[in-house]
């Protein structure tokens, strides 16, 4: 994002950016618990006023080095604080996709109540993708079909994250769902759409700012 701050709390519509995923998520009535995990010695966080998310909302500074210890770790600090049972569904959430809406976390959670696995929120791959070689000149053109473009928030049982972020160990997971398919399991993929947006560019704020207005 070239800014020395951390980007989930670069200002977005006059307020951090992490403000507008939590204000979806603890407005959900269907989610009894929120929790934020911090790296160990954040000092941006006490700076704001989050009382109005006091009701719902804990904070946990046990962040990781990577994005899997970081949410293994907020998981077991999240049980020993609350009554989270094995079985309880969880969703893991970026706090860089500000734009999440009540709608789409309300059909995330509806298609996989039931589910035996869980899933997470997925668009499918529009664009033509293309390979490149370490010169940037395209090596090839891979096939589409059947792609799908991750996001957050990703549902899965407790229990069962918890293991499969356990037994992913050293080896890199970009998603929490890659940890599920490494037990062999197969997240459902629900329909997301591109409003979703994860912020990673500068540019991105101006247009994540556009979405929120018009949710």
């Amino acid at each position: 994002m070239g800014d020395q701050m951390p980007k989930q709390y670069l200002t977005l519509a006059g307020k951090p950016m992490i403000c507008h995923a939590l204000a979806t998520l603890c407005n959900s009535p269907r989610l009894s618990q929120v929790f934020v995990v911090l790296s160990p010695g954040d000092g941006e966080w006490a700076r704001h006023d989050w009382s109005e998310f006091s009701n719902k909302l804990s904070m946990l500074e046990c962040g990781g080095a990577t994005r899997a210890e970081t949410v293994l770790n907020g998981l077991k600090a999240a049980q020993e604080g609350a009554a989270i049972e094995d079985d309880d569904w969880v969703l893991v959430h970026d706090a860089a996709r500000p734009c999440l809406g009540g709608k789409l976390l309300d059909k995330l959670m509806d298609e996989l109540e039931e589910d035996e696995v869980g899933g997470l929120l997925a668009v499918p791959v529009a664009d033509t993708l293309k390979r490149s070689d370490p010169t940037c000149r395209v090596e090839r053109t891979e096939p589409r079909e059947g792609l799908w473009q991750a996001q957050t928030p990703q549902m899965f049982r407790y229990r069962t994250l918890v293991d499969a972020l356990s037994r992913a160990g050293g080896v890199t997971m970009t998603d929490d769902a890659g940890a599920i398919e490494a037990l062999g399991l197969r997240p459902k993929l629900v329909v997301s759409d591109a409003r979703n947006l994860k912020v990673t560019y500068p540019q991105d704020l101006a247009l994540a700012e556009l979405i929120l207005k018009n949710l």
